[in-house]
């Protein structure tokens, strides 16, 4: 309570409950809606209030998430100019691509094959029952343009994990996490990739340290950046040609 009362007045509502983003709405639209302005001392008080809310109970996806924009400026910086160095991401920057219900046609994802990005991507939604109109809008970032950097990376989280097989066990986010951490920098990124491994079940933890690990430490080096992929122009895209471009071998376990 005392967190809530440190936040500009318009703003209070949001730390309850999720505010995502209508579907088919254009980014600016969204960003003037929902910015929340905050000074240091506000900034300060959310940043240590989500954190200790988010260790305490990892599934407040909004704690997560205001975690992500109070401490990420540099992060956010530095993915903002890893997306500036390459044409594809030049042309999302310009875009601003939205990845919801409204702007992706699913049900034409569902008639993509199955070996395709787009037809993989429908089926990773509903094998998980996750839908891409889950993602929070961004609330506390001034600059609307890494505002944006935040809301495609939040957007395309799923995509990743579609890419690099990952289920949304806990197993499979820490994985996802470590090549998140290694690409975007992002404290949230690093600290779910460090402590995320504690909360592995027994039967999870020796796959993880053999397996997994291994893995995602050289995909998140070797891989090219994930957030210069613009992937709503790839849906038909084959996944073995998709993987060979963007330099991602899937993991492979040893029986």
């Amino acid at each position: 309570m005392k967190l809530l009362l440190s936040v500009p007045k318009p703003c209070r509502m949001a730390l309850k409950r999720p505010l995502c983003s209508g579907a088919g709405s254009r980014f600016e639209d969204d960003f003037e809606k929902h910015h929340c302005p905050t000074n240091f001392f506000q900034r300060s008080l959310l940043t240590v209030g989500s954190a200790a809310i988010s260790i305490l109970n990892p599934h407040r996806g909004d704690m997560i998430a205001c975690l992500a924009e109070t401490t990420g400026d540099q992060a956010l910086r530095y993915m903002k100019t890893c997306m500036e160095q390459s044409e594809e991401g030049q042309q999302i920057l310009r875009d601003r691509p939205r990845i919801n219900t409204t702007s992706v046609d699913l049900d034409k994802l569902q008639k993509l094959p199955a070996d395709t990005l787009g037809g993989a991507y429908y089926s990773f939604l509903v094998k998980n029952r996750v839908t891409p109109d889950s993602r929070m809008t961004v609330q506390f970032v001034d600059n609307i343009e890494l505002a944006y950097v935040v809301q495609r990376y939040r957007e395309a989280h799923d995509l990743i994990h579609t890419v690099l097989q990952m289920p949304t066990n806990m197993l499979g986010e820490v994985t996802v996490k470590w090549v998140e951490a290694l690409q975007f920098k992002l404290p949230m990124c690093i600290s779910g990739a460090v402590f995320g491994p504690l909360r592995l079940k027994t039967k999870h933890r020796q796959l993880y340290l053999s397996s997994y690990l291994p893995w995602a430490l050289k995909t998140g080096q070797s891989a090219e950046f994930l957030l210069n992929i613009y992937f709503e122009k790839r849906w038909q895209q084959p996944l073995t040609e998709f993987y060979q471009e963007v330099n991602i071998q899937p993991l492979v376990l040893n029986q």
